[in-house]
């Protein structure tokens, strides 16, 4: 988020009150953020709800009863889940850039894979022998290298990518309440992440997920991670919408090719087609998230007091500019055929973009201008 912090709750007062916020009837995350800055904390934002809701011509408006907090609050301390909220020191960095972070995550298992550098994998419920089998190996080769996994805990690709990385780290977003098994086939894997892993979930406990959570699970996917990974994936599908919120964050979206006569590949192709980077193996990733221009996670150290990029060198300007055409390319790519240091060729394109000579597209994509 870019605007001003917001507080952390004192106490399990604030806390409570916090949950009776978001639980209240159309205060989503971006209201409450909102209602939270104009009125500084929580209780004074649930006093205000019915006043606001008048003015926008909803009457009879009533907020999230304490009762039903105290109830859902209590719900998730027997069970022995974790309520985790933005300002926490837990909360996962990377997800605090969505626009609309939730303001409250429901959690159990490991809450140190938050801290970790994670890959997101999405793909195809129905999903092929040989795409679970690609989901599983990926998966594997991710954890091997210190990756944590993630995905969203259902069956085909989620589920493979999810076995695959139970033993070096994975985390399950759930679109349902963090209590309710969703698909009743995973109840296993279900249970089993939470001993292993990590599952989460900003919905209600108990609440069985309908169409509209999922697009709202996909986007915790996406933030969660420096990169998605789509494996098999239709041309309209869910997997194509948390690609599409990867892409919005300005992160690199990643895609395993498939058959062009398979419509579980059309999504997938479609994306490599549009600037996506292909992957192969899990090293393919692996080497383009670990080049020394893109730290995994954000580091507590003060941001370095920015400078005036020294004027590019002609020779190497045009050698960067031979390299680059109209359609985007990584930038990792062009640092690899370059053959000069990742450094100096970071230097030089950011010269050259604010000369206008190139153009710099989301998930690190670069383009000549014109």
């Amino acid at each position: 988020m870019s605007q001003a912090p917001i507080l952390a709750p004192r106490n399990d007062s604030d806390r409570l009150d916090w949950l009776r916020l978001i639980r209240s009837r159309r205060v989503g995350a971006t209201t409450f953020y909102r209602l939270l800055r104009e009125h500084g904390t929580a209780a004074a934002a649930i006093d205000s709800l019915p006043c606001v809701a008048r003015d926008a011509g909803v009457t009879d408006y009533a907020p999230c009863p304490s009762a039903v907090a105290l109830a859902e609050r209590d719900r998730g301390y027997k069970l022995g889940f974790h309520l985790l909220a933005l300002p926490d020191p837990d909360y996962p960095p990377l997800l605090r850039e969505l626009p609309d972070p939730p303001p409250l995550l429901w959690c159990v298992g490991d809450l140190g894979l938050l801290k970790r550098p994670s890959v997101s994998m999405v793909g195809a419920r129905n999903a092929s022998s040989l795409g679970v089998r690609l989901a599983r190996q990926i998966s594997h080769e991710l954890g091997e290298a210190g990756f944590v996994v993630a995905s969203g805990l259902a069956r085909g690709i989620d589920a493979a990518a999810h076995l695959a990385a139970l033993d070096t780290g994975t985390v399950a977003v759930q679109a349902s309440g963090l209590d309710v098994v969703y698909p009743r086939e995973n109840a296993d894997l279900h249970q089993d992440i939470a001993k292993h892993g990590l599952r989460l979930s900003e919905q209600p406990l108990g609440l069985a997920p309908q169409a509209r959570h999922f697009p709202q699970r996909n986007r915790i996917i996406a933030g969660l991670s420096a990169a998605t990974v789509v494996i098999e994936g239709a041309a309209r599908s869910g997997s194509l919408i948390t690609a599409r919120d990867t892409a919005d964050l300005g992160r690199d979206v990643m895609a395993v090719p498939g058959n062009p006569l398979d419509a579980r590949a059309a999504g997938c192709n479609m994306l490599i087609r549009d600037g996506a980077i292909l992957v192969r193996s899990g090293q393919d990733i692996i080497e383009a998230l670990q080049m020394p221009e893109l730290p995994l996670l954000p580091t507590a150290k003060p941001p370095p007091r920015a400078q005036a990029p020294e004027p590019p060198t002609p020779q190497v300007a045009e050698q960067i500019l031979n390299l680059l055409g109209p359609s985007a390319i990584p930038e990792d790519i062009l640092i690899r055929d370059s053959g000069l240091p990742a450094k100096s060729v970071s230097a030089h394109l950011l010269a050259l973009e604010l000369e206008g000579r190139i153009l710099r597209r989301p998930g690190g994509m670069l383009a000549l201008a014109g």
